[in-house]
């Protein structure tokens, strides 16, 4: 396993850019409009504006949307350690802390632990008024996959 932080900063930034261009590749983010920052190794920022669609009768935003952009910020930071393989998310805990009303919101994943198999990172949400509005911590496992085989997963040359 090569971890960008032991590869050069030119390979490093070029993963970053790849896991940057797969997010942005996935067709679930048609549905979600966001867009993903690869910070430095093991730490990931994701904007996106939670809209009027996404919410529930209540009128304010579904639980999905936390878990997406929770799961997805947590994700790519811990990817960001991995240049050969996608993670797959093996497990999730959740915390709501305040109701998304829509605007602005951004979801910032950090790494925690793990550098071999298993990977543990965790994002929060923070809204226009610099509140948190949810929290979670996610468990990641190294899969089968390489990211070179994606078709999302592009490093210039």
């Amino acid at each position: 396993m090569t971890l960008p932080d032991q590869a050069d900063e030119n390979g490093q930034f070029a993963h970053f850019r790849a896991l940057e261009q797969l997010y942005a590749s996935a067709p679930i983010n048609n549905l979600f409009r966001s867009k993903l920052e690869i910070l430095e190794p093991g730490r990931s920022r994701i904007t996106f504006s939670a809209q009027e669609a996404h919410f529930h009768a209540a009128g304010a935003a579904h639980g999905t949307i936390y878990f997406k952009m929770l799961d997805d910020a947590a994700f790519y930071a811990a990817n960001s350690l991995v240049s050969d393989r996608f993670l797959l998310t093996t497990g999730f805990n959740l915390h709501f802390t305040k109701p998304i009303r829509g605007g602005t919101v951004i979801a910032e994943g950090r790494w925690i632990s793990g550098k071999r198999r298993v990977f543990i990172a965790e994002a929060n949400l923070i809204d226009e008024e610099g509140d948190e509005i949810g929290r979670g911590t996610g468990t990641f496992m190294r899969s089968h996959i390489a990211l070179s085989g994606l078709s999302g997963y592009r490093q210039s040359e």
